[in-house]
């Protein structure tokens, strides 16, 4: 409710303004409301000129506490400014760019891509130069002959242009645009089937049941079933010992990928008779077991577990199962829990790294798409199958996808902005991606904040991504490249040392290989083996950053909204992603 405290209204009212309660609880601060009957009428807030002059003090209180906290806000929103700017102030001053190659690595492709993304860039300024000049004539609002009653050089330059745009550019263009949005729509078609499908899934409750390898599929076999090592610790555990070791043994898994340790602790020989004569009947009958028996008890049931993983076999299993006497576990138990722990992996380190994997990932299936095509319409496998992988797969998901996106977005797009006469539609830009984007992240409402960021990034990933596609399709240089993602995960070569000075007395049961020769050379160190940080320039979405821009720039002559906000967003985001402000690269 807006306070009323002056005038005619006040005095109708008693002089009731709005009474409000400011709390000041730094840095934070809130505003209750008082109801009227909460106020006595003798009160300074209740009426009369007390009241009013009370009033007008609290609602002075409440801008100036809503100009502190906007304050606030610039001058965190002004810091934040200041250290992107001088982070790029710093990457500009190091000089370091992509350009600067690995040892063998062919940049010619790179070059010349960079090079038109250049010549792109220069036109727009030149024609955003000539768009401002001819925008404060008013020709833009003249038809061609009034251009033509117009004297100048200029001028009939200008006119000259327009006729250009109109007679030649105009229809390639626009052709160009209408094949582009029905690839896109397209696309658009799979990714809203893709969505239907995830929503049945969703919807039916159906979740994914992990499948025994095929007896009769030849490419089938134990390996499809990693090695699980079984440890069952005992200690005078006589009621239950045979229902426990007979529920593991009956375990359904390749009996060659797994086995079971039988470790007893029983300080009773009858008991440890007992379990040692129940194990060798399950060896007799095939079972992978193992009896052992400790005299000395050190640490109880950790110490017999530690103990056992001292073995030289333990290095041979990739997967620990532990059981207590007491626990009968199904015999479907492996097949439910072991592949969660299979298809987790560690995200790129930096940005750089990033890049580095998704060209594998780009260029990889149409170096296969190029050697296989052949061979896969030839092959014996349905219709269907084959329809799915040449036209879904390597087509649709793998070729389409990158060449719309790029062109699209980051060509088509802006030069729409300086030829006028080829249209792009704003649900192209906007809605239809929007909608996707909406249906992809309703199965998981929590990413739903991260929508236009993601949006944003995917776009300017589109560079590399087209670059690598157009390497694998047609077997260019950079299709070579097989750049291995950089880890950074517990397994890095440090921690592998840490782990031999650790336990140099004990034996080895992990399953690094050639721990010794990785000491050795951690005590003779390089001279150059310190790591350094460092960012680079990115020179191509730097460019593409200009470029989109100033076709924004130049989309504000023709008051087109929509496409001014897209070209600004995705040219500062690629701005970002050229200054290498998203990340520290470890070299």
């Amino acid at each position: 409710m807006a306070p009323s405290w002056w005038g005619r209204d006040a005095r109708a009212n008693g002089g009731g303004g709005t009474p409000v309660v400011v709390k000041m609880e730094n840095p934070n601060w809130s505003i209750s409301e008082v109801s009227a009957s909460e106020v006595s009428p003798d009160s300074p807030a209740g009426g009369g000129k007390a009241g009013r002059g009370k009033n007008a003090r609290q609602i002075t209180w409440v801008l100036l506490l809503k100009a502190h906290r906007a304050a606030g806000r610039l001058t965190g929103a002004a810091s934040a400014a200041l250290a992107v700017a001088a982070a790029a102030r710093r990457r500009v001053a190091a000089g370091r760019t992509d350009s600067d190659a690995a040892p063998g690595e062919n940049t010619a492709l790179r070059t010349r891509f960079y090079g038109c993304i250049r010549v792109f860039l220069f036109l727009s300024m030149l024609l955003l130069a000539v768009e401002v000049a001819a925008y404060l004539q008013g020709w833009h609002l003249e038809v061609d002959a009034g251009l033509l009653a117009v004297d100048g050089l200029f001028a009939a330059a200008y006119a000259g242009w327009m006729r250009a745009r109109l007679d030649y550019l105009a229809p390639p263009l626009q052709f160009l645009t209408n094949a582009c949005v029905v690839l896109f729509l397209i696309q658009s078609v799979d990714r809203l089937v893709l969505c239907l499908g995830c929503f049945w899934i969703k919807l039916k409750g159906i979740k994914p049941v992990p499948l025994a390898a095929d007896k009769e599929d030849v490419e089938a076999g134990a390996e499809d079933f990693p090695m699980v090592l079984v440890q069952m610790p005992m200690c005078n555990e006589r009621e239950v010992y045979q229902q426990s070791i007979g529920a593991v043994c009956s375990l359904d898994w390749p009996r060659s990928n797994f086995l079971i340790q039988v470790l007893d602790d029983s300080d009773d020989a009858t008991t440890s008779a007992l379990i040692k004569e129940e194990v060798e009947k399950w060896q007799r009958e095939g079972v992978r077991i193992i009896y052992r028996h400790r005299v000395i008890r050190d640490g109880y049931k950790a110490g017999n577990l530690k103990s056992a993983m001292n073995c030289s076999y333990v290095k041979d299993y990739e997967f620990v199962v532990i059981f207590d006497a007491d626990f009968q576990p199904q015999p479907d138990f492996l097949k439910r829990t072991v592949p969660h722990f299979k298809c987790q992996c560690e995200l790129p380190e930096s940005y750089e790294a990033y890049r580095k994997q998704q060209h594998r990932w780009h260029s990889g299936p149409m170096q296969l798409f190029r050697l296989c095509f052949v061979d896969i319409i030839k092959s014996k496998i349905g219709f269907w199958k084959k329809f799915n992988l040449i036209f879904l797969f390597f087509l649709l998901r793998k070729l389409i996808l990158p060449f719309y996106s790029f062109t699209l977005f980051c060509v088509i797009l802006p030069m729409t902005m300086f030829v006028p006469e080829a249209e792009l539609p704003a649900w192209v830009v906007c809605y239809i991606p929007a909608t996707m984007s909406i249906l992809n992240i309703l199965p998981a409402p929590k990413s739903f904040p991260f929508i236009v960021p993601y949006l944003l990034f995917e776009n300017t990933m589109s560079v590399t991504k087209f670059n690598a596609m157009i390497s694998g399709l047609f077997q260019l240089g950079s299709a070579y490249e097989w750049v291995v993602t950089k880890k950074s995960g517990r397994s890095s070569e440090g921690d592998l040392v840490a782990l031999v000075e650790k336990h140099s007395k004990q034996q080895r049961v992990g399953s690094a290989p050639n721990l010794d020769a990785l000491t050795k050379e951690e005590s003779n160190p390089k001279k150059d083996s310190k790591k350094k940080k460092h960012n680079r320039i990115y020179r191509k979405e730097l460019a593409l950053s200009f470029l989109l821009l100033t076709a924004a720039a130049r989309s504000l002559l023709s008051a087109q909204g929509i496409h001014f906000y897209f070209l600004l967003f995705q040219g500062v985001s690629f701005l970002v992603v050229g200054l290498d402000l998203i990340g520290e690269q470890v070299e």
